[in-house]
């Protein structure tokens, strides 16, 4: 038996709407992602890197539920019909020397992290969908050219994962995320490219003091088969592991940075454990009991749709808990969970292995208070509850008609970081107003903000619908792959202020 408390509290800041809370309750760790394959991420993506989403979270979900018995016709189609689309796009963001970029030809060169993202998913994917050998060998030479002569490879492109990037974790960071997918690509451990990438490894480990830098270096070594190198990284990990949970029983890798939003590169960094511990032989002290603990704490930060707060921490996240998935599955087993709200009604759902991947949901009639989750039987299961719909309600006074409003929106970088990742800038629009076609033209090209400088984007909303009592619209900027860096506020009409 396993008793929870889970309190749900609104967030400090809302501007208007009704929030609905819902518990959900699935049998397997990944049925939760694969409900959602086409809606993993609530945010916009569209570049070469996040145009990835929609491709390798399907690979290690379809190589989970064949390796399971449990993958239907139904599934794969789904699966493969995102492969598919994923390929197709992600093609559009390649060069001509084999190498992709996140805008593809309108950037000056390939990115040395994203091909070999993309080298590695397509590999990947082979077995599922037609994938032109050619690509991938392109890819693999392109890499190859970038290799320097001590074995590390060289940065090449607009880098827009930031956390590879600051000192000797650049090239160390970049060089084991080379390495490891020429591994997952299936070479040798004696071919050259691979060898001389782990002798770089190897003579700059001992310098690494970021804790993202020595995960990912302790998942390239276990690839490797070094089970020397492997097993020191593990240990200097194992002394930085944050405990947490009512019973001590979550454990995940900080970036130690202050907040109570989890950091994005946590994320990351707790899977890349995850995989160094079940990619491998099984070590003592790291066994599936200390994976179950990293597990517990992943599945804290999952968002509504199954993914996380970005793309690498989603599909790094769910290639770790696939392969825990697979390590840990079984065919017998019954679960039943009992969820007792804060004024005492009661629901209960039962998980066996006929439903263990259909989704159950109910909504909550209370959306704050005390929540008690209880589970009792044999095998494991998922419980989520959640918050969602907190939207924002914009209405208004205005009935001038084609009234046409200039939103200024100035921005300006003060966080404690040298350099921020991919910015994201939302501006909802009023109700009743929609955007003036070619307004947002004089924002394009416009890519770089150092920080201190402030930087102006103009856009015009002209009102089509006249509506009464027209409340704010939000305006929200945030870091795409550290989404706890954001800032919001609010503009109106400006006949709403007199």
């Amino acid at each position: 038996v396993v008793e929870r408390n889970v309190t749900l509290k609104l967030p400090k800041v809302i501007v208007q709407g009704s929030p609905t809370a819902f518990v959900s309750v699935l049998g397997d760790l990944m049925g939760h992602a694969l409900q959602n394959l086409d809606n993993l991420l609530a945010m916009p993506y569209g570049c070469g890197e996040q145009n990835m989403l929609l491709f390798a979270p399907d690979i290690f979900i379809l190589g989970y539920l064949e390796s399971s018995g449990q993958l239907t016709p139904a599934i794969r189609s789904k699966a493969t019909s995102f492969l598919l689309s994923g390929y197709q796009r992600e093609l559009t963001y390649k060069h001509e020397d084999g190498s992709y970029s996140a805008f593809g030809t309108s950037d000056n060169s390939g990115n040395t992290w994203l091909t070999a993202f993309v080298m590695k998913s397509f590999e990947s994917a082979k077995q599922y969908i037609f994938i032109d050998q050619t690509v991938i060998d392109q890819a693999k030479t392109w890499l190859g050219n970038k290799q320097q002569l001590n074995g590390c490879f060289a940065s090449v492109g607009n880098l827009i994962h930031v956390d590879m990037q600051g000192g000797v974790n650049d090239e160390v960071t970049l060089s084991a995320y080379v390495t490891a997918a020429l591994l997952e690509l299936g070479t040798q451990r004696t071919d050259p490219m691979v060898s001389k990438g782990l002798d770089c490894l190897r003579n700059i480990s001992a310098q690494v003091n970021s804790t993202y830098a020595i995960a990912l270096l302790s998942y390239t070594f276990t690839l490797a088969g070094d089970q020397v190198m492997r097993g020191t990284l593990l240990s200097r990990l194992n002394q930085r592991a944050v405990v947490t949970g009512q019973t001590l029983d979550g454990r995940h890798w900080g970036s130690g940075r202050v907040g109570t939003v989890t950091d994005s590169l946590d994320v990351e960094t707790t899977s890349y454990v995850l995989l160094a511990v079940l990619s491998g032989p099984l070590l003592p002290q790291f066994e599936l009991g200390y994976s179950a603990g990293i597990v517990r704490w992943l599945g804290q930060q999952q968002n509504a749709f199954g993914g996380f707060a970005s793309t690498q921490d989603t599909v790094v996240a769910l290639q770790a808990l696939a392969k825990y998935s697979t390590a840990t599955y079984s065919t017998t087993g019954t679960i039943a969970v009992t969820v007792t709200s804060p004024l005492g009604s009661k629901t209960q759902f039962t998980v066996n292995q006929s439903n263990r991947l259909l989704y159950q949901q109910i909504q909550l009639q209370e959306v704050t208070g005390v929540y008690n989750v209880r589970a009792s039987g044999q095998g494991c299961v998922f419980v989520q509850v959640k918050l969602l719909g907190i939207a924002v309600n914009t209405s208004s006074n205005c009935s001038a008609p084609n009234l046409s409003v200039g939103v200024t929106v100035t921005v300006r970088y003060n966080g404690n970081r040298t350099e921020t990742d991919m910015v994201v800038i939302e501006v909802k629009l009023l109700s009743g107003f929609s955007l003036v076609e070619g307004s947002l033209m004089p924002v394009a090209g416009s890519t770089e903000l150092k920080k201190g400088e402030t930087k102006t984007y103009t856009l015009v909303i002209q009102q089509d619908i006249a509506v009464q009592n027209l409340k704010p619209a939000v305006v929200k900027i945030y870091d795409y792959y550290q989404p706890s860096d954001v800032a919001v506020t609010q503009y109106t009409s400006p006949c709403n202020e007199r």
